[in-house]
């Protein structure tokens, strides 16, 4: 707390008048990080485009997003070591999450009608499957790169990283 008073150039006792406990700092900023990754999510228009395009935007910016937000990884490397204490009580995560549930399984729909991709895809599995590929890759990529003797954080391995996944997903995906 002392460290994070410093930074904001506040006093110590104001963020525990605000936030009450360390808790609940935590908490606050588990809900920020979340609400800012939903809202750059929304901002894709995944609805807007046809669906293999929403797909390859959605895995290339979570790919992306994971990359430019290391902290993000950090806090749920965090919450999921204290299994999930702090989201439990948010009031506001189940509400962030649904519009992306929703958005995705509209675009499952439109694809699976257009005949494009396989019916009865389950929106939060297909969700979980992207940041899964991401995440674990990035989590471990130091342990990764040391047993394989590959530079994975190296500009050339992302990119085939990212290609490798968009394949994955439409692999699964798209009809044939």
């Amino acid at each position: 707390m002392d460290r994070i008073a410093q930074r904001a150039g506040v006093n110590k006792r104001l963020i525990y008048y605000y936030f009450e406990s360390k808790e609940q700092l935590f908490l606050a900023v588990l809900e920020r990080a979340y609400e800012d990754i939903r809202g750059r999510e929304r901002e894709l228009n995944l609805t807007q485009v046809d669906p293999i395009e929403a797909i390859r935007r959605l895995i290339s910016f979570t790919w992306n997003y994971y990359l430019e937000h290391p902290e993000f990884l950090s806090l749920l490397n965090s919450e999921n070591l204290h299994r999930a204490r702090h989201l439990k009580q948010s009031r506001k995560v189940l509400t962030m999450h649904s519009p992306l549930v929703q958005t995705l399984a509209d675009v499952l729909r439109r694809g699976s009608k257009a005949g494009l991709f396989r019916a009865g895809v389950d929106p939060v599995q297909l969700y979980i499957s992207i940041a899964g590929l991401s995440y674990f890759y990035l989590g471990n990529c130091h342990t990764l790169s040391t047993i394989f003797d590959r530079d994975l954080l190296g500009a050339k391995a992302k990119l085939e990283r990212l290609s490798h996944m968009t394949d994955l997903i439409l692999g699964y995906l798209v009809r044939e």
